[in-house]
């Protein structure tokens, strides 16, 4: 009985150190190294936009993509656990499907929790509307952001109601991004149809603080400015929450 009880206690032991090599081959798999640091418990919780907002359609295994229906579920989970006070969306994305990035842009943007976002390597394309959803946008200097107009790729039915779809999801970006931050529609037009500004493409590709000055942007900023700006809208927002919660 004895010898059974050690054979099981051996067999346990050589399960947990597979367990652990395998978590630790997975580790350095993932991020190149052993030791990750561990963030403390937190009331603000960062969700990541990385590479091209993938939609209807499955891009090839090599793209760094971001699966909108994988996020969706978690902005509605950040907005049901009462944990979580504050949202902060890091964004450096070429951008992707049109459809599924208004969608996000749409989901942030009506979430009753205080949100920033911190445009990074890029926020190009359907991205920008992404950037400007929350309450309060950054950019860091080097970052740059591509304002262009909505294309189609794959097979186009060549009639009028081809444009006219076009044309219809072309204002319903504009609206947005006018209705979410401090640019005007003309402008942003401007910005969207210049010839010139990108070599093979029409367009404007605007960089750090020319997104501020333009009004697509909050603020020039970082990480630092984020969190800091983050807790003071949430300490601004508390007493409402319990006005709210006393009415």
């Amino acid at each position: 009985m004895r010898m059974d009880t050690d054979e099981n206690e051996n067999q346990e032991e050589e399960e947990n150190e597979s367990n652990n090599a395998s978590s630790l081959v997975e580790k350095i798999q993932q991020l190149g190294q052993a030791n990750v640091p561990q963030a403390p418990d937190s009331n603000i919780h960062v969700l990541s936009i990385i590479g091209q907002v993938e939609g209807h359609l499955q891009l090839p295994p090599q793209n760094k993509t971001t699966k909108y229906e994988h996020l969706l579920p978690q902005l509605i989970a950040v907005e049901q656990n009462p944990k979580i006070e504050g949202l902060i969306i890091l964004l450096n994305t070429v951008g992707g499907d049109v459809e599924a990035g208004l969608a996000l842009a749409e989901m942030i943007a009506s979430m009753s929790k205080p949100t920033t976002s911190i445009v990074l390597g890029g926020g190009h394309s359907i991205g920008a509307p992404i950037a400007v959803a929350t309450d309060y946008s950054f950019i860091v200097p080097t970052a740059t952001m591509t304002i262009h107009p909505v294309r189609l790729t794959g097979l186009v039915i060549g009639v009028p109601q081809t444009f006219e779809y076009l044309d219809k999801m072309q204002e319903r970006v504009i609206q947005f991004i006018v209705d979410h931050s401090n640019i005007d529609s003309e402008q942003l037009k401007e910005l969207m149809f210049a010839k010139g500004n990108l070599t093979r493409d029409i367009g404007t590709n605007v960089v750090g603080r020319e997104a501020v000055e333009y009004g697509i942007i909050d603020e020039v900023g970082g990480v630092k400015e984020a969190i800091k700006k983050l807790n003071h809208m949430i300490q601004s927002s508390k007493p409402k929450l319990e006005e709210e919660g006393t009415a």
